[in-house]
Formats: C-alpha cells, structure tokens, sequence
C-alpha cells in the first residue's frame, strides 16, 4: 500500500450532506457510491479489495471536508474530480484510466452519442507512469528534492540526465514514425497545447528524420490564418488565437489533400504585423518520395484533417506531463508549468507583461479543454514535453512578478480565476530555490521558452 494512504485517518464527520445532479436534481450525499465506483474501477484492472476502496473513499470524503465549507452542496462532477485525484496520487494509474473512461463514456451516452471509447494503450496514464519513476530514480519528484539537487551543487547533472532522457525518449519516439511511413504514412502531425514544446520538439523531429534519410518537407501552417478582420474575439474583445477558427479551416484541409495526391498548392504568406494574407504565394508541390511535417495548436482538430484518410497520419501529441510533487504531496499542474514558459517567452519575444499572460490563461485553458483535449484519445504517440529541472529556473525569471500579481487580482472580483492561479503558482515558486540556467544546452527545448536556442523559431 502507497505509504500515503497511511496519512489519512477516516474522516468524523460530512460537511456536505447533498449534491447537485447534471441534470440539476439536488439529492443526498451517500459515501457508499464513492466506495462503489472506486472498487468497480480497481476490478476491472484486478485490484479486488474491498477493504481498499473503503480506505481511499475515506480520503475522498476528507478532501471534500478540506475543500468545501459547512452545508455546500457541490456538482456530483466535482466529487468525480477529486475520486480521479486520490486514484492518481495513490498511484493507482490503472485504476484512475478505467474511471476516467467510464466517465467519458456515459458522459457520451447521456449526450446522445452512441459510440464507444475506444481504450487505446497510448493514453497519457502510461506516460505518467514512465515519467514519475524517471522522477523517483533521479530523485527529482518533489520540490524538496529538487532543492537538494541546487543546494548539493548537483543541479547541472540533473540538467544533463533530464536532457539526455528527452533525447532517448524521442529517438524512439521517431523510431514509431519512421515504421508507420514504412506502411504508408504521409503526414505528420505534432499537436498539442499552448508551450508545451511542440515548436523545438517538430524541429529536432525533422533532425532525426533527416539522418534517418526520410525526406520530409515541414510545413508551416501559421501561413494559413485568417485575416485579423474575420478572427473570433474573446471577451476582452482581443483577437482569439487560440481558436481553431483562426485558422483557415477548409484551405488547409484542401492543400494538404491536394499535396498527398501529388497536385501542386499556392500557398499563402501571411504578414502578421499587418495582420493579412500577402498577394505573393509559395508554389509546393511533394516530391514522391516525400512526406509533411508540420506542428499545430489544432493538429487534432478533425476539420483540419479530415478529407486526409487516417492510415496516412502519425498524430503526435506533447504534453508537458509534469510529475513533481510539493510538501504537501500535491502535483504540479501542467498548464501552470506551460503558462510559466508562456509568460517567460512571451515577456522577452513578444514585450508582453507576464500578468497580461496569466490574465488571459483562462481563454487559453477553456480553447485547449474544447478544441485539443478531447481528441487525445486518437493520436498515436503521447510525449511528454516537460523537463524535471525547470521550474527553478523559471522562478529566476518569474518570481518577483507573482507577489503585486496576487496583491493587484486579490481586490478584483472579476479577476477571481486569475487570482487563484497567481496565488497558486506565486506559493510554488516561493518553496523552490532558484536555478541556475548556464548549464541548460543551447539544443534544450526549454531554450524555446528561456531564450538563447541554437534553433532559428
């Protein structure tokens, strides 16, 4: 048993005694459906212990006392939210992919919907796994650790390991590609959310491939936005990059069809200081022994793809799959790390004030949990774009933005989500000792964000 099942003691008492239904229905809290369905799940992966699932319940029932006050009547999907986070942090993976996918598949028969979810070896549990014993081995999957690495002067063989991991997991990772375009591939696609590597990741794709001796073209498909006029807005009323509907939607999936065919495209140029198409095109034709690499925000998005027949794709998605723990025993959350990349990226490359980025991650949370997640379930490859060491560095540049960030948003009602994440990423980075970034290589993916890259972006 996880030694941190030990901590937790049965609760005394419920703070809650009701829930509200999806359908709006406000009906009594019963601890035996948690015990239910956390037992249901570890049967389906062979963990037939009642006494188990009696326990973990236990702990469900204590976060919920933690989370909520006195007589609040939470949404039965939040107490869903916090079964999938005990499993998780227990490190019962197994058990927490078949919840996850019961979920998801009544979720679609309530909606109508009469297909099944297809349980898919790639899905991202297996990755996590991989990714939080590398931590455990090296000993970098808490931030005490990681501490321990910076105050032991160790910091730059970390820095090393994790490189040297990123590099190995890829190679084998382009190994899968280069067997799929053996049989019949024509196209891939390197997708995920905001900074999460997808950019340095494609490039050094396109390396392995080269001295391999595949010969690829890399399209861009920046190229392909719409002119700033016909791009959808977000409240603020500022242009909504993140949407797939930036894109010129039907153009791409056009000339990606009419390039396998082996038909020659005009493909636009686009100008992004003056926000339009240019009049002057690219003339591309593939050459027959030629295959595409492109990345894309929206490379699952199925109308981008859609007239491309799915045996001729490799869909290869990254996410920075961060496995680090704080005193608490809490992990690290994904987007927190990507927002701080974007903030540090956007703060040098584009002059934007890092609170303007964590401001507005909400639009970007909302478009990633519309537009990108729910496709991650058909992609071939799931690749995890975090690195173990960077979140010392990124106190080194962050830091001292996150105290007047949480004062600023703590007094404004309307800023209550950004304050909460301020407030939350501004308590991790105040734990962690600074890094010391001169011993990041120039090659590093964390070079996209930090700057210095020996890459042309």
């Amino acid at each position: 048993m996880v030694e941190q099942e030990k901590l937790f003691q049965p609760p005394e008492y419920y703070k809650i005694n009701k829930v509200i239904k999806r359908n709006g229905r406000i009906v009594a809290f019963n601890r035996e459906k948690i015990v239910n369905s956390i037992y249901r799940a570890a049967v389906e992966v062979g963990e037939k212990d009642p006494a188990l699932a009696e326990r973990l319940a236990d702990q469900v029932v204590r976060l919920i006392n933690q989370t909520y006050p006195v007589g609040a009547i939470p949404a039965v999907e939040e107490i869903q939210d916090l079964i999938e986070k005990v499993l998780m942090e227990n490190g019962h993976y197994q058990a927490a992919k078949r919840y996850i996918l019961y979920r998801a598949e009544h979720a679609r028969i309530r909606e109508g919907r009469e297909e099944r979810i297809v349980v898919e070896d790639n899905v991202p549990y297996k990755a996590l796994w991989h990714v939080f014993t590398w931590n455990v081995e090296h000993r970098c999957d808490t931030i005490e650790n990681l501490n321990r690495h910076i105050r032991e002067g160790r910091f730059p063989d970390l820095v090393k390991e994790a490189e040297e991991a990123y590099h190995l997991a890829l190679r084998k990772a382009v190994e899968r590609i280069i067997a799929k375009i053996d049989q019949g591939v024509r196209l891939v696609i390197v997708a995920g959310p905001s900074s999460s590597g997808k950019t340095t990741t494609t490039l050094k794709i396109g390396e392995i491939l080269n001295g391999k001796g595949v010969n690829y073209y890399p399209l861009n498909l920046d190229n392909y936005f719409k002119d700033l006029e016909e791009h959808p807005k977000d409240e603020y009323g500022d242009y909504d990059f993140e949407n797939p509907q930036a894109l010129d939607l039907p153009l791409i999936n056009e000339h990606l069809f009419q390039l396998l065919e082996g038909k020659a495209v005009e493909m636009p140029r686009y100008n992004f200081k003056a926000g339009k198409r240019m009049r002057e095109r690219k003339r591309l034709k593939l050459e027959k022994d030629q295959i595409l690499l492109t990345d894309s925000l929206h490379g699952l998005y199925p109308e981008m793809t859609s007239k491309i027949p799915p045996k001729t794709k490799f869909r290869f998605y990254i996410e920075a799959l961060c496995q680090i723990r704080d005193e608490k025993g809490e992990f690290v959350r994904w987007a927190d790390l990507r927002m701080l990349r974007r903030m540090v990226r956007d703060s040098w490359h584009r002059s934007y004030d890092p609170e303007r980025t964590v401001g507005h991650w909400h639009y970007v949370r909302r478009s990633e949990k519309r537009h990108i997640v729910p496709f991650t379930h058909k992609v071939d490859c799931i690749f995890n774009g975090s690195l173990p060491y960077e979140l010392p560095i990124h106190k080194k540049y962050l830091f001292k933005y996150f105290p007047p960030m949480v004062k600023k948003y703590e007094k404004d009602p309307k800023k209550i989500d950004a304050y909460i994440r301020a407030k939350r990423v501004h308590n991790l980075l105040d734990r962690l000792d600074v890094g010391d970034d001169r011993c990041v290589p120039a090659n590093s993916l964390l070079r996209e964000f930090i700057g210095g890259s020996s890459y042309r972006y």
